[in-house]
């Protein structure tokens, strides 16, 4: 199974309106594990960066401006992400509605929702009440994310590629219980095979002494003993 994992960068809130994608970063995980093959790249918003975005990602103008626009590098990001691969992104909804706004500017059609796993989503099942921002699960995870003085998009794919194998099953997420039938186990839990029973007997543990010597300890009790009630089960 092939997934991706990835991120967008924003120069502000509104996909439909003047606010524009700078950065995306993306990895890949082949049954749940990185293959090491990443997509990187800067965006020019072909607009002037706000200053609240500037502080959030340390991304100015100057930097921007020679990069490319996102329609020159449209074709090499869905080449990437390929035809149908799952979409792995914390709160989803902001980055497809980015990354689909972007995708119709260019020409190209709009990637469904239906491909995206929400993280975001994913935490606030698993955990009701709690924090569910990518640097919360990662406190909770004990993953390092000290290096995250800035939001940068491939930086918080990697950062949460790992939260995402914890939320998952802990890095662990293909380990399923399997029923005797050899199909998954349902709702109420692992169905057990039944007991096999040993052609012979296995010989007792206790030596002869060791019986002669319970049973010394069991009759000082006296009849009103718990003992005697099961001696002969």
């Amino acid at each position: 199974m092939r997934e991706i994992v990835l991120d967008t960068e924003t120069t502000g809130f509104e996909a439909e309106g003047d606010d524009r994608i700078v950065e995306i970063g993306a990895l890949e995980l082949v049954n749940h594990l990185p293959t090491g093959r990443t997509f990187h790249v800067y965006i020019n918003p072909e607009r002037a960066m706000p200053k609240e975005a500037f502080e959030v990602h340390g991304l100015g103008d100057d930097f921007l401006r020679d990069k490319p626009k996102f329609a020159q590098i449209a074709r090499d990001f869905l080449d990437f992400i390929g035809a149908d691969s799952r979409l792995v992104i914390h709160n989803a909804t902001f980055d497809m509605r980015f990354l689909n706004a972007e995708l119709t500017r260019a020409g190209h059609p709009a990637l469904p929702m239906s491909r995206a796993l929400d993280t975001l989503e994913l935490a606030r099942r698993r955990f009701p009440g709690s924090p569910a921002t990518l640097d919360a699960l990662c406190r909770r995870f004990g993953v390092d994310n000290s290096g995250r003085e800035l939001h940068g998009a491939l930086l918080d794919s990697e950062l949460l590629a790992e939260v995402y194998l914890e939320l998952v099953g802990g890095r662990q997420p293909d380990l399923v219980l399997v029923g005797p039938s050899g199909g998954q186990a349902d709702a109420a839990g692992p169905r057990m095979q039944p007991r096999a029973q040993r052609p012979r007997p296995l010989p007792p543990r206790l030596t002869e002494a060791e019986a002669e010597a319970h049973a010394a300890f069991v009759g000082k009790l006296g009849e009103g003993a718990v003992w005697l009630r099961y001696s002969d089960a």
